[in-house]
């Protein structure tokens, strides 16, 4: 159980190796060394997740009732919320018009233009040669 004890991210960040990890989950501190070899999805997820606030992460692979359970025995303390950054939402850079056929876009608008036209005097062409030559 919690001995009330309040850690912050920087104390927590401290222990972040093989020998010594500690998770952040749901406002509180876990001392999850001893853990790390039974845990099913093995050592790197949970080395993966500290440092930082692993409520996500632990949230999001939908853990049993027993994991829940579990966590009691490795709690440490909990953590001051005021030392974790707020996420910010991400928002992509700004990009300038990407033309990926990297062809100017007048010459596609010349070309939209005489095409058809050379098609025309093609056909109009052909006409009056094959008209000659039968009369």
């Amino acid at each position: 159980m919690s001995n009330n004890k309040v850690l912050t991210l920087e104390e927590v960040s401290k222990h972040n190796t093989k020998d010594d990890c500690w998770l952040i989950i749901g406002g509180k501190v876990y001392n999850v060394t001893k853990f790390l070899e039974d845990h099913p999805g093995g050592d790197d997820v949970l080395l993966s997740s500290t440092a930082k606030d692993a409520t996500d992460d632990f949230e999001d692979v939908g853990h049993s009732t027993t994991a829940r359970a579990m966590m009691d025995e490795y709690c440490v303390g909990d953590i001051d919320a005021t030392t974790i950054p707020t996420k910010v939402k991400y928002t992509p850079p700004k990009q300038p018009h990407y033309n990926q056929d990297k062809t100017p876009e007048f010459i596609i608008k010349i070309l939209q233009f005489l095409v058809p036209l050379a098609i025309l005097g093609l056909a109009v062409a052909v006409r009056i040669y094959t008209k000659s030559e039968s009369a």
